[in-house]
């Protein structure tokens, strides 16, 4: 009787230790400020949304909530992918790593043969389902983040590099990478670049190896953009708009005029006048300037701010979390959402060339909101479970 009591006395001791170790308030905070700065998000992006497109919606479709309602009804989709994803064990999507990069692999070579990919701007990067595209790149992102993660994780908290997973790692990098080329889409290619560089930084690879291969990606897409006349003038209308103001700079100068028209508090709720035909795609690439312009820079540091915190919480709950598997998940949607947001605003504010890559959650896009509401979901299972 006095053992028995002993060893109770001694687990619920080593309990108590645990929780005061690792407080299940601390754990509770990094899910909910996940979950706020997600819908803070998701419900701007709604409205600015229908603020951007509702001019050109009714000029085009004869209906101002065209654009408002396909977004109401792609995001009912990202919240169901949520759930569902958030539900799952993230451990059981290791199981099908392999089988969800070969098809996002094989929907991205579809989208290269006449009939199937649907062109548009030059790019054939969608395919068509009645009257819905989607865009399978953006299934590749996740499918990547998966793969790399199963790739590089080892047994509980250890990591797997070697020289075969290296070998693996080059060759499905480069695969995906010639794939998108070849739409030709070099926002996603660098997106997709990044993101595996930081899984590949998180497994522990070694930085000088790491800044070999980041100079060498870099200095291919440089080469790759100067193959293409238009990609090039990209490049360099980043340095001096004015050198093209009504072409290629046009979008940059737009850009800037809206977001300096907004001030602090901005001119107001639909009040823009940029989306009245002055800058094109300001409900998706652009939708950052337009609330700028409107919500001023009040509006533009809630943005900012939200995806700060995501970037912040997303990597203590990847150190935090149970196993090197669910660490590499998690580094990597973490590392998605930032690099992409980060690509987004910077060549909104004139920083980077425009590349035509969404503002995640908050831009108009079917499969770019899906599939990033569904990482997210991962990632909000990953912290639930972490320390």
């Amino acid at each position: 009787m006095i053992v028995s009591t002993a060893k109770t006395s001694t687990g619920t001791g080593k309990k108590l230790l645990n929780i005061a170790a690792n407080p299940p308030g601390f754990r509770s905070l990094r899910f909910v400020s996940l979950i706020a700065a997600m819908i803070i998000l998701t419900l701007l992006g709604v409205v600015m949304v229908l603020s951007a497109s509702s001019v050109n919606d009714l000029r085009i479709f004869g209906d101002t909530w065209h654009h408002l309602k396909r977004q109401i009804l792609w995001l009912f989709l990202g919240v169901a992918s949520m759930a569902t994803t958030m539900r799952i064990d993230y451990r059981n999507f290791k199981k099908f790593s392999t089988l969800f990069l070969l098809l996002s692999l094989l929907l991205c070579g579809l989208v290269l043969f006449p009939g199937i990919g649907i062109t548009a701007n030059g790019s054939a990067r969608w395919i068509g389902v009645g009257s819905f595209t989607f865009q399978p790149s953006e299934f590749l992102k996740l499918s990547m983040v998966i793969y790399l993660a199963d790739l590089f994780s080892g047994s509980k908290k250890k990591t797997n590099i070697t020289i075969t997973s290296i070998k693996k790692f080059l060759l499905v990098l480069g695969t995906a990478s010639a794939l998108l080329m070849l739409e030709p889409d070099l926002g996603t290619t660098a997106i997709i670049a990044a993101i595996s560089l930081s899984i590949l930084f998180f497994s522990g690879f070694r930085i000088r190896n790491l800044f070999l291969m980041g100079f060498s990606g870099i200095a291919l897409l440089f080469a790759a953009s100067y193959t293409s006349g238009y990609r090039r003038k990209r490049l360099l209308g980043v340095l001096d708009p004015w050198q093209d103001p009504t072409g290629i700079g046009w979008q940059a100068l737009q850009s800037a005029v809206a977001i300096s028209q907004g001030g602090v508090s901005g001119l107001g709720l639909g009040e823009s006048r940029a989306k009245w035909g002055f800058l094109p795609f300001s409900h998706t690439d652009f939708i950052f300037a337009i609330v700028a312009e409107e919500l001023g820079f009040i509006g533009a540091c809630i943005v900012i701010l939200a995806f700060l915190s995501i970037g912040l919480v997303g990597l203590v709950t990847a150190f935090k979390a149970p196993d090197s598997f669910g660490q590499l998940l998690a580094a990597g949607i973490t590392a998605w959402i930032s690099i992409q947001a980060f690509v987004n605003l910077g060549a909104v504010l004139g920083m980077l060339p425009i590349t035509g890559v969404p503002l995640p959650f908050v831009s108009s896009g079917g499969s770019s909101l899906v599939v990033t509401m569904a990482a997210f979901g991962i990632l909000l299972n990953v912290a639930r479970q972490s320390r």
